[in-house]
């Protein structure tokens, strides 16, 4: 399922965040200069298990910034409901909203839709995790097809450490 080969730079995007601004992913990383970056895609706010995992992330921010990398989330829900849910659990990463499927698209991130075996709380996309260095390139990459198996927040820091120890 591997769409991008390790070090190249991954597809710029344009997507609405809950913030009310447009997010363009080429400009975040310029204005935050010498970061890495995490794009995690989740299912949506109704997902307890993307809750779960949103909130550990929100509370071990500190420990990614403290090894300089920014988080970045991408849904298929709507940006009334990430919106809600942002002020709820007082995320404060940027929350984007891919209604028109354009980064699942772009990053072969996995739809599950109402052809597939199993209900599953509608159509939506899938968990899935792109590490990128300062000047966007992939570090490291994740899809999945359920909602069980991702990686805890961490496990990503453990990676993002074992990444940047042998980092060429």
């Amino acid at each position: 399922m591997s769409v991008f080969k390790l070090g190249e730079k991954v597809p710029n995007f344009t997507l609405p965040a809950v913030s009310g601004e447009d997010y363009t992913f080429e400009e975040y990383r310029q204005a935050n200069e010498g970061y890495w970056h995490l794009l995690i895609y989740f299912r949506g706010s109704w997902c307890p298990a993307c809750m779960t995992e949103l909130k550990e992330f929100e509370e071990s921010k500190h420990h990614f910034e403290d090894k300089k990398v920014k988080i970045t989330t991408i849904s298929t829900d709507n940006s009334q409901s990430l919106r809600k849910m942002v002020d709820k659990h007082g995320l404060s990463f940027p929350v984007l909203s891919d209604g028109d499927l354009t980064v699942l698209a772009q990053y072969d991130v996995y739809y599950h839709g109402t052809e597939d075996p199993y209900e599953d709380h509608g159509t939506h996309g899938e968990p899935a995790y792109f590490l990128t260095d300062d000047r966007g390139n992939l570090l490291y990459q994740q899809r999945q097809t359920s909602p069980f198996g991702r990686p805890h927040p961490k496990e990503i820091g453990k990676i993002i450490k074992y990444i940047s120890e042998n980092f060429k």
